[in-house]
């Protein structure tokens, strides 16, 4: 007996360690991977890096003042949300960190898209390493560790606001320190209890970065983002790599919308359609937003089929009588959790195929949908954001974001984008 125990957990141990050193270069010719001729001028790539980012911070700054809320809450003091409003909210560690902030202020996801962005521009620029992730995220909670070690105990407002960084990041941290050192217990241990368990959507607040940073290659960009995914569990690992895919898709030339939808359907390197019994619950889930949006439109039709009113113009009317049909349905698919990453990547594509790609639209369901929706609404706008360039992003609300989240929060995205370009750039001859 002892002589099994002691081989079942060698056998653990040698493939943690093959899967961890596999992980780092996702293939055993690492060396030989060539990225592709990029068709994308600097100019062009520059727009839809920049895109990525703040498209994403708008729907961060969109939702974020009503973030958890519920329709009826949002609908009786905003409205139907179509725009940016003041944040009339407390401090929380992955909400804001400034209270009342302006309209175009952002949350934790704009945070964790320049937080990506940062360790990438150190990173080999052709294979990513999930344990430098790691070690990257860890040195930053001791860095706020070690801040506020300096602060004066009796300078509340200080410590405050210290305490938000640390809070911030104490659930990856924990994660992030067994995973370094090799220790499979530990890691398994503390991955069991991030969060609470929770299958959250960890790896979607940073996913669009990793798939910005690999353009025009879905699949590079898939197996790249799953590599970081360490923090995700089940099937959000493959959730969190498709919209990074996605995302990557977005960032071509020329790119079609149903190519953004073949790409969920297409990838699959981890081979998560082998599963048996399940088969592959991200593809279920596109399905799902498919079928819903497919019967809210035949429901639609059917009540207008007299009014002599086309399909089309009738879902001009882009507002809560018209789409709160299919918001009940969605209602139907809500996890326990808000941030569940399946509840989060549904509506998702329900949101962008219902408003077929628009991206003020896309961004308006979901903020006007509820639950987590400053997280939706800044995946989703990150995704939009490539594919249509920041150059044709709303001109008010981009420049708010731009200016409120400079001024107010010491995020330059502008300049951000211009070093990510750059270092994008770098492998391309």
């Amino acid at each position: 007996m002892i002589k099994s125990t002691y081989l079942i957990s060698l056998l653990f141990w040698i493939n943690f360690i093959f899967v961890s050193c596999k992980n780092e270069t996702g293939t055993i010719h690492s060396d030989r991977y060539q990225a592709p001729i990029l068709s994308l001028t600097e100019e062009e790539l520059y727009d839809k890096v920049l895109g990525m980012l703040i498209g994403s911070a708008i729907g961060d700054a969109m939702g974020a003042p009503t973030e958890m809320w519920s329709r009826e809450s949002i609908y009786s003091e905003y409205g139907f949300v179509t725009d940016l409003f003041p944040m009339i909210r407390e401090v929380s560690a992955e909400g804001i960190w400034k209270a009342n902030l302006p309209a175009g202020g952002t949350t934790d996801d704009t945070r964790w898209k320049v937080l990506t962005v940062n360790y990438l521009l150190r990173d080999n620029p052709n294979f990513l390493h999930s344990e430098k992730f790691a070690r990257y995220i860890l040195d930053e909670y001791n860095g706020y560790l070690e801040e506020l070690d300096k602060i004066d105990s009796l300078d509340a407002e200080a410590y405050g606001n210290g305490m938000l960084k640390v809070d911030w990041l104490k659930e990856w941290a924990k994660v992030s320190k067994p995973y370094i050192e090799k220790d499979l217990y530990g890691f398994e241990k503390k991955l069991s209890t991030f969060y609470g368990g929770e299958m959250v959507c960890a790896g979607l607040l940073y996913s669009p970065v990793i798939g910005a940073f690999f353009p025009e290659d879905p699949e590079k960009a898939y197996l790249e983002a799953h590599k970081l995914a360490m923090y995700d569990i089940g099937y959000a690992k493959d959730i969190s790599a498709l919209t990074a895919a996605m995302t990557s898709a977005a960032m071509t030339k020329s790119g079609q919308t149903d190519e953004l939808l073949d790409v969920l359907r297409n990838i699959d390197p981890e081979d998560y359609y082998g599963s048996r019994l399940v088969g592959r619950t991200s593809y279920h889930i596109l399905q799902k937003a498919l079928k819903l949006v497919h019967d809210f439109r035949a429901e639609l039709k059917d009540t207008i089929s007299n009014n002599n009113v086309s399909l089309e113009k009738r879902m001009m009317d882009w507002d809560e009588s018209n789409l709160n049909p299919l918001f009940l349905k969605l209602d139907k698919h809500l996890q326990d959790m808000p941030f569940h990453a399946g509840e989060i990547y549904l509506q998702l594509l329900t949101a962008m195929i219902v408003a077929d790609f628009d991206f003020e639209k896309t961004l308006s369901f979901l903020v006007n949908y509820g639950r987590d929706n400053d997280t939706t609404a800044a995946i989703a706008g990150g995704i939009l954001g490539a594919f249509y360039g920041f150059d044709k992003l709303p001109d008010s609300m981009k420049r708010q974001v731009l200016t409120v989240n400079k001024n107010e929060l010491n995020i330059d995205l502008e300049k951000a984008a211009l070093d990510f370009q750059q270092k994008i750039m770098s492998r391309y001859p």
